[in-house]
């Protein structure tokens, strides 16, 4: 009995190579209609339709807007629930984030959610590993595998009857919020039809949608990291303008149930001005803010971060647990012998003959240290000896004293639980084990 054949499984577009005969169908045609193709009508048209003041500020106007729908909208309240709003105040932002084009609210709070679950992984619908333009528009323009996208968790969305309104509605809804509505307030108002449509509607659209594809390019390419450096997110005041206080990427991904993005007074955010003194009328409530111990925290383990990598590339001698146990005796033979120059100094010998002839106080004071115990000498009974002269002598470090508080300094060594974040001891300024209380009596009588 013959078996039939089994088809081979369909290999997407996306996963094969790009040729003459199938070029197009990696194109995402509704996207590049929508961000490319209409854009560049308006940017066309502009050449035939002057620009009247009027128009100009009322541009100006539904730009806020619009992006508010996003950033507040879109963003902070359905993506991330960072506060809730009062049924008028949904609606408008349903309808004004319609009219940034960009999706409904369903499409674009699941695919920011994935975003933040799959953060540079093959996962992130738009990967910032795969090129500034690719998180910018590509993952946009170019069809993708649905199948490589990351899943999360909308069911929430899928509960709330505006938002799977407005998604079973968007086309309608995009074409009243982004072109209809805006031309009519000027048509309307000061009899410009044709400047309300190009300028409030697509050139403004253009505009809204450039300063929020920023938020994934932008925003994961300039900046500082100060909360977490494992991931591309940063933070930066420019991005912060560009997208009407999203730049604080960083902070945003660590705290993404903050309803804020900036937290310092100054730094420019003025999504969360408008929903902070929205709240003051009753329109939102719920704000959310992340615990400051835990803010704190996270900043404060990046900075003993960055410090540690810092601190990783000087040289602070040997570890005392690796040096070897020279006996007394050892010590001052090697030195008689001239075989080495060698002074102990709170139990821990030190090779100092390449700084005999550099010592600030002369050779001859501490040619008469050799071979000898200086701890007294070295802190304070001639000279109470700095911080750098402590760190110094750790770089000379060649043994352990046995007989001579060697197992007082490995206690000092293990016992403080300060350690950096690849395990070594932190020595902080005046805790150098060389550091002794100078004895009054030895001090005294030197």
């Amino acid at each position: 009995m013959a078996t039939t054949p089994q088809p081979k499984p369909k290999v997407h577009i996306s996963n094969q190579a790009v040729t003459l005969q199938n070029w197009y169908k990696h194109i995402n045609w509704l996207s590049t209609i929508l961000v490319i193709l209409v854009p560049a009508y308006g940017l066309y048209a502009v050449r035939y339709v002057p620009l009247q003041r009027p128009t100009a500020i009322w541009a100006l106007v539904y730009y806020f807007l619009t992006g508010f729908g996003i950033t507040g909208g879109y963003h902070r309240l359905w993506s991330h629930r960072c506060y809730s709003a009062r049924a008028p105040l949904r609606y408008v932002l349903a309808f004004v984030g319609a009219g940034a084009v960009q999706g409904s609210i369903r499409f674009w709070s699941s695919k920011h959610r994935a975003h933040h679950r799959w953060t540079d992984t093959e996962k992130d619908p738009y990967d910032a590993l795969k090129g500034f333009f690719y998180s910018h528009l590509g993952w946009m323009l170019f069809n993708q595998d649905p199948k490589k996208i990351g899943r999360t968790d909308i069911s929430d969305l899928d509960a709330d009857p505006l938002v799977i309104w407005q998604h079973k509605n968007y086309g309608k809804t995009l074409l009243m919020a982004a072109w209809i509505f805006p031309m009519c307030v000027a048509g309307l108002g000061w009899g410009d039809w044709w400047g309300g449509l190009v300028y409030a509607g697509i050139i403004r659209a253009c505009f809204v949608q450039q300063a929020t594809f920023c938020v994934n390019s932008l925003a994961h390419w300039i900046g500082e990291q100060p909360f977490d450096d494992r991931r591309t997110p940063r933070d930066h005041f420019l991005t912060a303008i560009v997208t009407l206080g999203e730049g604080y990427h960083n902070f945003h991904h660590e705290f993404p149930s903050d309803y804020r993005n900036a937290i310092i007074w100054y730094q420019y955010d003025p999504t969360k001005w408008v929903i902070y003194a929205l709240s003051k009328i009753g329109l939102t409530y719920n704000l959310k803010l992340f615990r400051d111990n835990e803010i704190q925290k996270g900043r404060l383990q990046q900075l003993q971060k960055k410090l540690d990598k810092r601190r990783a590339k000087l040289d602070w001698g040997i570890p005392l647990s690796q040096l070897p146990v020279i006996s007394w005796d050892d010590f001052q033979s090697q030195c008689a012998s001239g075989e080495a120059v060698l002074v102990a100094i709170a139990g821990v010998i030190h090779d100092i003959s390449e700084f005999v002839n550099e010592h600030p106080g002369g050779k001859a004071l501490i040619k008469s240290a050799i071979g000898k115990d200086a701890t007294a000498l070295f802190n304070g009974g001639v000279y109470e000896h700095s911080n750098a002269a402590h760190n110094l002598l750790s770089t000379m470090r060649v043994g352990v004293l046995r007989g001579g508080q060697e197992v007082e300094v490995w206690k000092q060594e293990t016992g403080i639980p300060l350690k950096d974040a690849a395990g070594k001891l932190i020595v902080r300024a005046g805790e150098q084990v060389t550091r002794i209380q100078p004895l009054t009596m030895t001090a005294s009588a030197a």
